[in-house]
């Protein structure tokens, strides 16, 4: 094993379908910062592989016969210390990226994806942080919003302590919109996008968009009030 093989980030890949682990474990290996060290073809060879190799990383797949992608995760968020997953599929249904995220993945990712995001995706929650697409998230604070409506809820919260413009943001966050979307809509620069989403982070203890779309649902943020404001 070569120096630079051994500093690759490690990474276990589980899908029920050998042709496609052995095409991603191909494509995996074209970047020479990461490894693929192990494969599984079901959710308890998973969980079993997960504990015995401790994987930097596992790309999941959630359709799987016999123990399903979210059986293995409730058992993988056991270990310690925590490995961080990326859900890897072909398809997802908004109930099942927000248990997903419950039980600890970091993100998800579509099959269909240019091989430039699924790099992107990987690095990123590598790095420690979350990987939801535009889409996604907006697809996933719709459904935690359904969910909370028929559950207890934190006092609805309006302003969260922001100024007027940060509350903008924040709400153009909770919609799905890009940076780019977010200075066009408001007519102010990326640069001043990325210091006001500091200074929102900042303020209510957040670390990426993900946490603070799911922290303003929590408080029941009215993001439409203020993204037309």
């Amino acid at each position: 094993m070569t120096s630079a093989s051994a500093s690759a980030a490690t990474i276990l890949v589980v899908d029920d379908h050998a042709m496609f682990r052995e095409a991603l474990r191909m494509l995996l290996e074209t970047d020479p910062t990461l490894r693929v060290v192990g494969e599984a073809g079901d959710g308890r060879d998973a969980i079993r592989l997960a504990s015995e190799l401790r994987p930097d990383l596992i790309l999941l797949d959630l359709r799987m016969p016999g123990t399903s992608g979210l059986q293995a995760l409730r058992e993988i968020a056991r270990i310690t210390p925590p490995i961080r997953t990326l859900l890897l599929t072909a398809e997802v249904g908004e109930s099942d990226v927000v248990e997903a995220l419950r039980l600890g993945a970091k993100g998800v990712v579509m099959k269909e994806s240019h091989p430039e995001v699924l790099f992107e995706s990987i690095h990123t929650v590598l790095a420690g942080q979350y990987w939801v697409g535009r889409d996604c998230v907006a697809d996933l604070i719709r459904t935690v919003r359904e969910r909370r409506s028929h559950a207890d809820v934190e006092p609805r919260d309006p302003a969260l302590g922001l100024t007027a413009r940060e509350r903008q943001v924040v709400a153009a966050i909770v919609v799905g919109c890009s940076n780019a979307d977010i200075a066009q809509k408001f007519s102010i620069s990326a640069k001043t996008v990325k210091h006001h989403l500091t200074k929102v982070f900042d303020k209510l203890g957040v670390s990426n968009r993900l946490e603070l779309a799911l922290f303003a649902v929590r408080r029941r943020f009215d993001a439409e009030r203020f993204y037309d404001s």
